[in-house]
């Protein structure tokens, strides 16, 4: 028993090898060696919880490999201090507002050498991986000689994300080392993969559990660990007419995901490959400019504008969760999924509903999409060992926050509340779920309603990243930092609006998809009005997208939006009532706009389309997204344009590459787009009036 508790304990413990003197003469790395002569390099990069590859620690790690090469040690170990992993990329600080190719190409081949150094090194290397090795750091690891990865650990090339390709050898390393199908699958996606997966690959030579890593790194360094090997296969599909038929079969995949004429990081890479991935030197070479071309492309500088929206929006939910037993009322499809979600998230959720049936489907459903994102089994039976079906709803009593999801109908929220409002315990949380009704109009028969606040999750709850956090003028003010820290700490991004209907998310959507309905009105065919919002970067269309919501949703949000805000919306046509009366609600009945087949749209047209989308059709249907968002911050709903831009691209999708519906108003020059709105305005009518906010935008 007592060895079994060490050797978890071992486990947890990482393995330095000596203790380095705390005095040494590096600001990020610690070098030190053992008995055996091996050095151990840790990095540990200054003030920071993650180890990022900045100029300044690449210029360090060239000193630190000059000290090697002058006093050659049997071995060189080189691992993260950071419990947090190996090292996450390259610090994308340094990416930010680049515009000169050449001071790009300049510095990353001032990196290039650093690397290409490791690499020459005359002595055996091994790279120990724990936790996540991505970017710049997988470039790191491929450098050295071996790779030993600890159960758990993760490898990737997100760099794809940023509008890039890897930059720091790794699209000429990682294809030589690896077959170059899988490789180039890996950089192109994105994709992250643990550590036995890489093993299988040949990315890693041994996968070990921490306590037996100083004997891995010596059988590594005495040349008793078989290294993986590239096999002929690696060579064959690396040839030159090999790599022609390949690369084009990946172009025709790529346009699929990432047009090209939105995002050209993928073609630069497939390109990269087809043109030099039969040639090491020039493969290098040709990355250090591929990858400063892109670096300063609008593309690139938009998807790292987004990663640092992301980051900005995390701090929002701050830190510090109270809550640990969440109770959901309703087990449809918002709120079966949200319950499943906070279940996988480790908290303990306890589901309600009037019928046994909605419990059921929301249990399955849950079952299947832990099957696919947790990977062992024991975890998926854990999850749903947390997620308890409730049909007398007794976890109201003991829940630190309630989620009440049921349909958009005032006066059942309200029945809901009075019944479940006496037996909540001191200092709990009730939270609704409402897409479109005020949480003014839900207080008022509340004993207490500073207690009320809005968690509004998006459909697909286990894709979409963000929560509109909503306050009413009356809501405690640490209940909202208690509701924010939750959803940070179920691996979602917070967005605290102030109750108005709508909110922010739905207010701006609302007008797209409205308005695709005024130009089937039109007689444009719904494909042309699809093709045209894709055009622009959408992920997918307004009518694709009014089917996926459901047309009866999409109707009652309209509707009172309309009562709201009038003529600033389009019209609701009469026959989308129709369609609704009729239960042709879209998706979710198999039949809407389009017919629906195994959860996709049949978009066979009927007749041949030869109607190609126009500039105009995309105006109408993306501008008064911007204006929408400049209204909100000039009402103070949201009090800050950064953040609205990342709601719109983590809540709807709206084409990252442009930066959100702000910054694209931005980049496009707001005196353009005051003057289209006002063209538009003068044409189809007052709903394209140019908002107020404008005036004042900056």
């Amino acid at each position: 028993m007592y060895s079994k508790i060490m050797d978890v304990l071992g486990d947890r413990v990482l393995e330095f090898g000596p203790k380095p003197d705390a005095a040494g003469p590096y600001k990020n790395f610690k070098l030190t060696r053992d008995v055996d002569g091996i050095a151990w390099l840790l990095f540990d990069r200054d003030g920071s919880s993650a180890n990022t590859l900045s100029a300044g620690v690449m210029e360090e790690l060239d000193a630190v490999l000059a000290e090697l090469e002058g006093h050659r040690p049997a071995g060189l170990v080189i691992r993260s201090a950071k419990p947090s992993g190996f090292i996450a990329g390259a610090d994308v600080n340094e990416f930010r507002g680049a515009t000169e190719t050449s001071a790009v190409e300049a510095a990353i081949g001032r990196a290039h050498a650093v690397i290409d150094r490791l690499e020459a090194l005359r002595v055996p290397s091994v790279a120990v991986i724990h936790g996540f090795c991505l970017g710049g750091g997988l470039e790191v690891a491929l450098a050295c000689q071996s790779r030993i990865a600890i159960d758990g650990a993760r490898f990737g090339f997100p760099e794809v994300m940023l509008g890039l390709h890897p930059g720091l050898g790794g699209t000429a390393r990682f294809t030589r080392l690896v077959n170059p199908t899988q490789a180039m699958s890996l950089m192109l996606t994105g994709r992250t993969i643990e550590a036995r997966r890489a093993r299988s690959l040949g990315l890693v030579d041994a996968v070990a559990q921490e306590r037996h890593v100083k004997n891995a790194v010596k059988d590594a360094v005495f040349g008793r660990l078989k290294r993986a090997q590239p096999g002929v296969l690696n060579t064959v599909l690396n040839s030159d007419p090999v790599r022609g038929l390949l690369a084009s079969r990946m172009r025709r995949e790529a346009e699929k995901a990432a047009p090209h004429e939105h995002y050209p990081a993928p073609y630069a890479l497939i390109d990269l490959w087809e043109h030099h991935g039969g040639d090491k030197i020039a493969m290098l070479t040709a990355e250090r400019v591929s990858f400063a071309k892109l670096m300063v492309t609008q593309a690139a500088q938009n998807l790292i504008r987004v990663f640092f929206l992301r980051e900005q929006m995390k701090k929002l939910a701050g830190s510090g969760n109270a809550i640990g037993h969440v109770h959901v009322i309703g087990a449809g499809a918002m709120g079966g999924d949200i319950a499943a979600w906070c279940a996988n998230e480790g908290m303990r959720v306890t589901l309600a509903d009037m019928k046994a049936e909605p419990i059921a489907g929301a249990m399955k459903r849950a079952a299947d999409l832990y099957g696919k994102i947790i990977r062992k089994p024991t975890l998926v039976r854990d999850a749903l060992d947390r997620l308890v079906p409730d049909m007398d709803g007794e976890g109201v009593r003991n829940a630190d926050l309630i989620i009440e999801a049921v349909p958009e109908k005032l006066e059942l929220k309200q029945r809901v509340y009075a019944s479940l409002e006496p037996r909540m315990k001191q200092g709990a949380i009730l939270a609704t779920n409402t897409s479109s009704i005020p949480l003014q109009d839900l207080r008022t028969t509340l004993e207490r309603p500073e207690r009320l606040l809005g968690l509004h999750f998006f459909n697909p709850v286990s894709r979409l990243q963000l929560v509109e956090v909503v306050s009413h003028d009356g809501t405690d003010a640490e209940l909202l930092k208690q509701a924010l820290a939750f959803v940070g700490a179920i691996g979602r991004l917070p967005l605290p609006v102030k109750s108005s209907p709508g909110f922010l998310v739905n207010r701006a959507l609302t007008p797209y998809m409205l308005e695709a309905m005024v130009m089937l009105d039109e007689r444009i065919d719904k494909s042309v009005i699809d093709a045209a919002a894709k055009k622009f970067g959408m992920p997918m269309g307004p009518i694709e997208l009014a089917d996926q919501v459901g047309l009866d949703i999409c109707l009652d949000v309209g509707d009172m939006l309309r009562s709201k805000f009038g003529d600033s919306l389009p019209p609701t046509p009469a026959w989308l009532r129709e369609k609704v009366s009729k239960g042709e609600l879209g998706r979710k009945t198999g039949k809407g706009f389009y017919v629906w087949r195994d959860g996709k749209p049949d978009k066979t047209p009927a007749v041949p389309q030869t109607a190609q989308p126009s500039d105009e059709m995309i105006d109408r249907l993306i501008l008064p997204m911007s204006n929408v968002c400049v209204a909100c911050l000039r009402e103070g709903i949201v009090d800050n344009a950064d953040v609205v831009d990342g709601a719109m691209i983590f809540g709807t999708g709206y084409a990252p590459f442009r930066g959100g519906p702000l910054n694209h108003a931005r980049t496009r020059g707001v005196e353009n787009v005051v003057s289209a709105l006002r063209a538009l305005a003068q044409k189809f009518g007052d709903r394209f009036t140019p908002d107020a906010g404008w005036e004042t935008f900056k």
